[in-house]
Formats: C-alpha cells, structure tokens, sequence
C-alpha cells in the first residue's frame, strides 16, 4: 500500500467528541468516520483488521465443530413473536412494516433466525449436537451510544448456536466453547480479557458468562477478588453479609419535619446514627404492568436491579408516578406497614439487624431501635444489594475489588426458552418428540477491536499486535537535497511486499509527520531510510512498542524482519 494512495486523512489535533483513546485514535488515525449517533463508516485500516480479528474467529469456530451460515437482517415480526420477543424486548429493537403490511424488525440477535433454521434442518437426534454461526451486521437502536466502537447502534457480531440433546451435553460443550473463546482473545493480542459470570438479561437462560477487558473506558463495574480469583459483573455479583452487632432497643416514634432522605436523616440525628443503622425503601414499577415492588435495604447499599428482575421475573425500574399508591413516600419503613397491593421484600444487609431506623409510615416521622426479628419478622431475606466498596468475598472473606470493564464477548446456556417457545422438536431414539437445549455465543467484532487499542496503545497512537495489524511493515522515505531514498525504500518495498504486507510512506513528507503517522497507523514493524543510514548502506529497524530498535545493513534486512516477525506473531 502507497501510503499516497491510502483514503482517510489523519489528524493532529485531539477530536472535541472523543474521550477515550480508541475512540480518539480511530479518528485521528483515518480508522473511522460517524454517519449518525453510533453509526460509522470504516476505512480500509479498520477493515483490514476487522477482517483479520474474524477470520481467528472463523478458524477457532470451525476448530470446535461450528458451521458458517448467514441469517438474513431483515426478519418477519412473526418469528419474534414466537418467542415473545416482540413484545417483551424494549425500543432497542427496531420495528417496521414492509410495502405489503407485514410487520418486519432488523436483527438486534439471532436466536429466532437460528432455531428458524434449524428446526427444519434437524429433525432426528442423528443430527445432534451441532452448532452454527455467522458474521453478521446487526442493528440495536441503542439510546446511549459513545465511545466510537465500544458501544454503537450497528454493529458486526460473530453469533453461534448450538443445539443439545441433554443438558449435560451443553455443558460438555459450553466449557470448549469458553477455551475457544479464551484461544480467539489471546490470537488476538488481548490475553488480558478475563472470563466473569454475568446476567443472562434479555437473552434467557441460566447460566452466562462475559468476557471483559478491564479498562477505564468500561461502562460495565467488574467485581473481583484478587486473594482467591472470584470474578463476577456487578449484575450478578455475591458478597458476604456482615451482620453489625448491636443489642436490642426500644422503639422511638421521632418527629423529622421535612426528612425525606437518607442524607437528610443522618444530618438530622447530627451523625450519631450512620447510614449503616438506617433501612431504606426503594419502589419499582414493573414493566408492562400495575406491580409495585418495595424493597428494604440498608441505607448504605443501593438495590442492583438486575438481581431484583430474575425474583421478580420481568424488568424492573424506579416507580415515578405515586398517584395510584397509597403510600407515605419519604418516610416508608417496614414497622407497621400497610403495603396494600404493593410486594415487599427485605435485603439480606438488614437480616436481624437491632436497633435500626426507618421511616413511619407517616411524613413528617421516623422510627429508631426497630428490631428485624422482633418487630418486622419477615418469612425469608433475598440477596439484590450491590456490591461496594469495602465489601467482602462470599467465598474467602477478603475486600472486593471494584474495576471498569468492556465485554467484548459473551455465552449463554439457553436452555430450551426458544426451541420451546418456537415448537423446535426433532425425533428421539425411541421414536418420541423432545425439545433440544441452546447455548449461545457471541463476540463484537468492531468493539473487540476498539478493545485492542484501549489495551496496546501509548500517547501517540494504537499499537497493534502482529496478528491484527492492518499492514505488518511501515517504510518511511526520508530524502533531502543530498540524496533521494526512494528507489531504496521503493526496492524494499517490493522485496519484502511478497511475504508481508508493507506500507510505503511515498509522499516526500519530513521526518515529523511521517513519524506521526506511522504513530497513529500503529503498524509492528517500522523501516526508516534515512539519508545519513543509507549512506553507509544500512537502515533502520523498530517495533511499534519500541522494544526492538537496531540500525541494520540493507542486504539483511529480509533475514532480520523475519527474527523479528517470529519474537512478536
């Protein structure tokens, strides 16, 4: 590639809309251009390593057993509401009626499409286990788009589906799915992307597991144990629940005009009561329904509300319209309460706390020394706390650590929420129908690479690991008025341009921008031929990352790319 010739311009100056460096460097660098919010054209160099990041994917899926098919974007509403998908999945799935009537939506995922397929294809159990995948564009009308890559509204996405007989054997082969996803990682120059269990969320299923890259650009809070290696997203994650002992007391009605928060109560009783000794209520509405749910909770805790929607079972959010609930917002507490039609749960942080304090019922009052086990009683405690910071590992008791994180891929055990939905049977040994069991497995192929750069990069641009660099040598010609290097450059250019894939800066600019450019393109393997080097017949050799910087003469040039090609591949 003549870098003279190469479309995308590059950019000295930082972008106004950019804050992370993946995003700042894919605009700088010419990798990428916004058409509208989350939505973006890629350039040849993204391209090129996007292309490269999906065949490791290929080749790992088919490693594994996986076939390649391709499902269409474009798919029938009935489908979706053989599921139930239609209606229970939110204003990220984007709905629309073809020039006929019919009811179309545009792929966000495929599970609909896959046991489409596969339940006219796989009608014996001869035909089991067996998984398929694509790569494919798909659209989730995504309300906050940011960051460039990492999180859009269309996307490229690896899919699979695989189709059991038994759970065991989902199992059997979740767990090889989880090593090939560990193997695609690692090829692709980001070992550091960790497994953590998740929440199955929208998709179904029991259990799920994300792959994260632990960064600052993360949305996504990672909780981990550094002393025994629990790793779990702040959806799902456990922790120890440390009971603080008080005695008992004796219960006080105390008037607070005009309390209404946490923070207001504990400035009312001067800090001698910490938010550690208050319970809290929390009200959600359930989606598509008249539920209230109030919790009770510590006050130093929130409720994590992924937890709170698997015991409910549907999608839950903060209760904003209080006209139809007769309730004493403000001042709600678990002492003598009147709940209505309203469920009530209580935290585990609050299981057989002493003298504690909490709203009455009433505005304008709250109550000190109530006593869970004396004066609430409740049947049973569920677990929906987030965790925090200082907060405790279930399993070894030592402090959690807190980090940001991106999930660059995921799996699920399904399980049979869409073959059963959909009426998916084939035929069993003994003649009788059965309903195969999913797993499913999925991987960014655009935000993986954004990934790549949040991982490898340093002030100047991406540094971009052998395997997925969009070229693998850059030369730059660096003339002046005592000699002309091109024809050398040139020559290299052509010799090593057989085996590698080589960049060849032809553009007669100085020393400054060309360094800068080839900062930002953040190719391995550096050539520079330079007037005062080639004088003396030689040239210089760096790697992107600096570790390898030798002056080299030229007839060697092609023994030494290749001792440096087999340290970084």
């Amino acid at each position: 590639m003549l870098l003279s010739q190469l479309l995308g311009e590059r950019y000295r100056e930082k972008p106004s809309d950019a804050s992370i460096p993946s995003h700042i460097f894919m605009l700088k660098g010419g990798y990428i251009r916004q058409v509208a919010n989350g939505i973006f054209s890629l350039l040849p160099p993204t391209k090129r390593v996007t292309r490269k990041i999906e065949e490791i994917i290929r080749q790992e899926m088919d490693r594994i057993g996986g076939q390649e098919v391709l499902f269409p974007v474009v798919l029938p509403r009935d489908l979706w509401d053989e599921s139930g998908r239609y209606d229970s999945v939110g204003s990220e799935l984007l709905r629309f009626t073809d020039r006929s009537g019919a009811g179309c939506v545009l792929g966000m995922t495929h599970e609909e499409a896959a046991v489409h397929l596969a339940r006219s294809e796989a009608k014996s159990y001869q035909k089991y286990p067996f998984m398929i995948y694509q790569i494919q564009t798909k659209f989730r009308d995504e309300p906050r788009a940011r960051g460039g890559l990492i999180r859009v509204r269309e996307f490229t996405m690896k899919d699979a589906y695989s189709f059991h007989t038994s759970q065991e054997d989902l199992e059997r082969y979740y767990k090889i799915c989880f090593e090939a996803y560990e193997r695609i990682f690692a090829r692709c120059g980001v070992p550091e992307v960790i497994s953590v269990t998740s929440d199955s969320g929208m998709m179904g299923g029991a259990v799920a597991d994300e792959f994260m890259l632990l960064c600052d650009a993360g949305e996504d809070t990672i909780v981990t144990c550094p002393h025994c290696g629990y790793r779990s997203n702040m959806e799902v994650a456990e922790f120890e629940h440390e009971a603080i002992e008080r005695p008992e007391s004796e219960i006080q009605k105390v008037a607070t005009p005009g309390v209404k928060t946490i923070d207001e109560l504990v400035a009312f009783f001067e800090g001698k009561v910490p938010p550690q000794q208050m319970i809290k209520a929390t009200v959600f509405a359930v989606e598509n329904s008249d539920r209230v749910v109030i919790v009770f909770i510590r006050a130093d805790y929130e409720v994590n509300e992924a937890k709170l929607r698997r015991i409910v079972g549907a999608n839950v959010f903060p209760l904003t319209d209080y006209s139809d609930v007769d309730l004493a917002f403000g001042s709600l507490g678990p002492y003598q309460l009147n709940p209505g039609k309203c469920e009530v749960y209580y935290d585990e942080t609050i299981a057989h706390a002493n003298d504690m304090s909490c709203g009455a019922n009433e505005d304008g009052y709250h109550y000190t020394g109530v006593c869970m086990d004396r004066d609430i009683k409740p049947e049973k405690y569920i677990d929906v706390a987030k965790v925090i910071t200082g907060s405790k590992c279930a399993k070894c008791g030592q402090e959690l650590k807190l980090s940001r994180g991106v999930e660059v891929g995921n799996i699920f055990q399904l399980g049979t929420k869409y073959t059963e939905s959909m009426g998916m049977t084939y035929t069993d040994k003994d003649g009788t129908q059965k309903t195969p069991i999913m797993g499913c497995y999925g991987i960014g192929v655009g935000r993986l690479a954004a990934c790549i750069i949040e991982a490898h990069h340093d002030e100047n641009g991406p540094i971009w690991p052998y395997a997925v660099a969009p070229w693998q040598i850059h030369i730059c010609a660096l003339s002046n008025k005592k000699m002309d290097v091109m024809p050398i450059a040139k020559d290299l250019y052509d010799k090593l341009g057989g085996q590698y894939e080589v960049v060849l800066d032809d553009r007669g600019a100085n020393a400054g921008v060309q360094f800068a450019d080839a900062d930002l393109l953040g190719i391995p393997i550096r050539i520079v031929v330079g007037v005062k080097n080639a004088q003396n017949g030689q040239v210089e050799i760096s790697t992107r990352d600096k570790s390898i910087q030798e002056v080299v003469d030229i007839a060697d040039v092609p023994v030494k790319i290749a001792e440096i090609v087999e340290k970084i591949k």
